[in-house]
């Protein structure tokens, strides 16, 4: 469909595109308006209604500007993605100062490990206590009071 614009440099009407396209493009009749609004839709191709006509136009030269302009927008995403990358090429070789594989530090890092294993099982040993806290005991009794009065006014509808 875009070779019949860019071939004739012309502009058209609907019916002049449902002639032309069957007979030079092989294009169905039938999907020609569909092809254009497509088109359209996508920007390639203009329209513009004058009086009760709707004329349909796409210039090589366009074509050309528009490929232009998304090669330009990419090229500057593709610069930015290269500055991004640069920039965190350089946090990762700052970060790793001072975190270079030594002796210490793999001995502080096995400290640290078995520091929180540790902790892992004070917590674990603490949750086992927790029902003879004094504090939970008392919330426990609290639930318990607040339950048996439901019961009891339960029991005297009934």
């Amino acid at each position: 469909m875009m070779e019949i614009f860019f071939e004739t440099k012309d502009v058209f009407q609907l019916k002049d595109l449902e002639k032309i396209a069957p007979k030079e493009k092989g294009i169905t009749s039938m999907s020609v308006k569909e092809i254009l609004q497509s088109l359209v839709d996508d920007g390639m191709v203009d329209t513009d209604r004058i009086g009760t006509s709707n004329y349909f136009w796409a210039f090589p030269s366009k074509a050309l500007h528009a490929r232009k302009r998304k090669l330009e927008e990419l090229e500057s995403q593709f610069a930015e993605s290269n500055q991004k990358k640069e920039a965190l090429q350089k946090s990762i070789e700052k970060s790793k100062i001072g975190r270079e594989d030594t002796a210490e530090r793999t001995a502080l890092l096995e400290e640290l490990a078995a520091l929180r294993q540790k902790k892992e099982q004070l917590k674990a040993e603490i949750d086992k206590y927790r029902e003879c806290d004094p504090d939970v005991v008392e919330e426990m009794r609290k639930v318990g009071s607040a339950h048996q009065i439901w019961t009891d006014i339960y029991s005297e509808e009934l």
